[in-house]
């Protein structure tokens, strides 16, 4: 489900049940050992679904321990992402040489509560929500925008390891397309030759969730001039992240 909205080359895993039994490794019972039941299931399936994923890039089984802001710690060369919320958990990866980061998010596809978006969203985001088709059923556009934004934090912090806050991206979104655009608010992140001050994404409403997900290519693809996209990118120049 997660992967139509993946490159090919990224591994992905994904569960709407239980963990079995022993799906964490030592090093990881430790660190929810004295956590309430609902957040032990939750870190099981994600890691879980992280282990299958990395198997299907021929990656051994390790621990996938928490980075200093809870970020997964994933083995040398490879990038990934883990998202997990009331019944369903999912985790991606890919070898670093094909992208530099992966960002996913899935939340339940109702409305945010109360107080929530004006928490999460810039006023001219909220401003901007009512312009989009309400679709059939009705999209929860305020809980695909919480979790686009999310999916751009889950790629950008592992990447650059600075903060980024809900209030430093601009988020759009094209109802037709399924896709998202993220401008960065805050200086941008060097990356060779290339600065990244944006991210580009996907999303979908599936099996009852609010699907999104950003990628960062490790470089950029090169094109004919006559197949290249319309306009620039988000930093102006002619590249951009899916």
């Amino acid at each position: 489900m997660l992967g139509a909205l993946l490159p090919d080359t990224v591994s992905v895993a994904e569960t709407f049940g239980q963990p079995p039994a022993g799906a964490l490794l030592p090093p990881e019972e430790d660190l929810v050992a004295h956590a309430v039941d609902k957040r032990k299931r939750e870190f099981a399936a994600g890691r879980w679904c992280a282990r299958r994923a990395l198997a299907g890039i021929g990656s051994p089984p390790v621990p996938i321990l928490p980075g200093p802001r809870g970020e997964p710690r994933w083995p040398s060369g490879i990038t990934g992402a883990i998202t997990h919320c009331e019944g369903y958990a999912a985790a991606v990866v890919a070898p670093s040489t094909e992208l530099l980061a992966l960002g996913i998010d899935a939340e339940p596809a109702k409305p945010l509560p109360d107080g929530v978006l004006e928490a999460v969203a810039l006023p001219d985001e909220r401003a901007g929500l009512p312009l989009y088709r309400p679709g059939s059923p009705p999209l929860p556009w305020d809980t695909l925008l919480f979790s686009a934004k999310e999916a751009v934090y889950k790629a950008w912090f592992p990447l650059t390891g600075r903060p980024l806050g809900f209030e430093d991206a601009f988020l759009t979104f094209d109802p037709v397309g399924e896709t998202f655009a993220a401008r960065l608010l805050v200086p941008g992140w060097q990356l060779g030759d290339r600065v990244l001050n944006g991210f580009e994404g996907r999303w979908a409403v599936r099996s009852g969730l609010v699907m999104t997900t950003v990628t960062v290519p490790a470089a950029v693809p090169r094109t004919d001039p006559a197949d290249a996209p319309m306009g620039p990118g988000l930093d102006g120049s002619s590249w951009h992240t899916r």
